[in-house]
């Protein structure tokens, strides 16, 4: 074994999820005295809320980059495939790596490290799917999980000492148990469960998703968001129809309102929600649009109600007889 001597202080950039495996990874980084700082990323799929709380919580510093594009781009032919949905979860982590390791670079920083535990998701976290993701990474040796260090090849980081094997830990599994005792060592009282908080794993985001980019082929960002929030109805090929369920739904869906690109339905006399359409409109589908936004207002079915229309060429009245409850079942894309 080499170690390599070095007065300045170690440095570190970790991936963090905000959860407790990653505090904890952190933690054990620091009771070495090497320098942590966390990054995470953003998409419409996942955020950093959680990472930004536990960086208030245990005082790392938190770097959050966007990746769309990227992730877009990456999601169009995942190497290693999607899981039971959408989720392409080999090369997420593959992906997400990739641009922390440039980051580190940036900053000078000598290694990547997670908070991944050997065995605690099935396609993941397993040994094989690890080393599939540093490999293709391109920071081969350069990537540590502490938590189950012991039980994974020693690394480069390791190899030369820049930190101390024997003080890494060998957890394995999806027992909870180590982490909650080392919780308490630390004194982390407060951290969400491991449930994750990617939509992709979510069977009717994807259905979403698949509509999106399958029939009506765009990858706009600003769509993607628009998943989810309220009902998604496909009025054809190249239209589609967002309905908002309730009043903080429809100012989430009116904060991502573009006057230029989309078109805004609302009934103005009665209570009913705020609904948007997006893509190639003709007359004939923003009519259908205009009829099963009135079938959510107060209106009874039957009854012919008045739709105003915002479009960029101006504001117009449509009058649409009132559906019946659920008429327009068949063309509603499943919700998450």
């Amino acid at each position: 074994m080499t170690h390599t001597k070095t007065t300045r202080q170690v440095k570190a950039l970790g991936l963090c999820s905000g959860g407790l495996d990653s505090m904890l990874a952190a933690l054990l980084l620091k009771d070495q005295g090497i320098d942590v700082t966390w990054i995470s990323f953003e998409t419409p799929f996942f955020d950093a809320y959680a990472a930004k709380k536990a960086s208030r919580q245990i005082g790392i510093p938190l770097i959050v980059e966007d990746i769309t594009d990227a992730y877009m781009e990456m999601m169009k032919a995942p190497r290693a495939g999607f899981g039971k949905n959408m989720n392409p979860c080999m090369d997420c982590h593959t992906l997400m790596f990739a641009r922390a390791g440039a980051v580190m670079m940036e900053m000078g920083a000598d290694f990547l490290f997670s908070g991944e535990v050997v065995g605690q998701r099935p396609k993941s976290q397993t040994k094989n799917s690890l080393r599939y993701v540093e490999k293709n990474s391109g920071f081969d040796g350069l990537i540590l999980r502490p938590l189950s260090a012991g039980i994974l090849p020693e690394t480069i980081v390791e190899q030369k000492g820049l930190v101390d094997r024997s003080r890494l830990l060998s957890i394995n599994g999806r027992s909870r148990k180590p982490q909650a005792a080392l919780a308490e060592k630390y004194g982390i009282m407060e951290y969400p469960s491991p449930a994750g908080g990617c939509l992709l794993t979510d069977k009717g985001f994807s259905q979403r998703l698949r509509d999106l980019l399958y029939v009506q082929k765009t990858q706009n960002k600003t769509q993607l968001h628009l998943l989810k929030h309220g009902r998604h109805f496909r009025l054809d090929n190249l239209s589609k129809l967002v309905v908002g369920r309730k009043k903080t739904e429809n100012k989430r869906i009116m904060d991502l309102y573009d006057p230029d690109t989309h078109i805004r339905l609302r009934c103005t006399h009665l209570p009913g929600p705020d609904a948007l359409v997006f893509g190639q409109t003709d007359e004939k589908a923003l009519r259908l649009a205009a009829t099963i936004t009135a079938g959510y207002t107060k209106a009874p079915a039957g009854a012919l109600t008045k739709i105003t229309i915002f479009q960029k060429q101006g504001i117009r009245e449509m009058e649409v007889v009132t559906p019946e409850s659920g008429a327009f079942h068949d063309l509603l894309i499943q919700r998450p």
